[in-house]
């Protein structure tokens, strides 16, 4: 699954540590999230695409296979 975090931070002037304060968890995470070393839950995707007021499927893209 791809996804959009850094294209969104970048539009909205966020920084990691920014977002990852607002949704409740570690700049860390973000980073994983962000080189698809992570897949987030399905909270964490909906407090995501929240935060950027923006559909889920806006932030986080499926690809085939997945």
């Amino acid at each position: 699954m791809k996804n959009r975090i850094k294209i969104e931070r970048a539009e909205k002037g966020v920084t990691q540590q920014q977002l990852a304060e607002a949704v409740g968890v570690s700049r860390q995470t973000i980073v994983a999230i962000e080189k698809n070393r992570f897949l987030p839950s399905t909270p964490l995707a909906l407090k995501i695409s929240r935060f950027f007021e923006k559909p889920v499927e806006t932030i986080f893209i499926l690809e085939e296979g997945d």
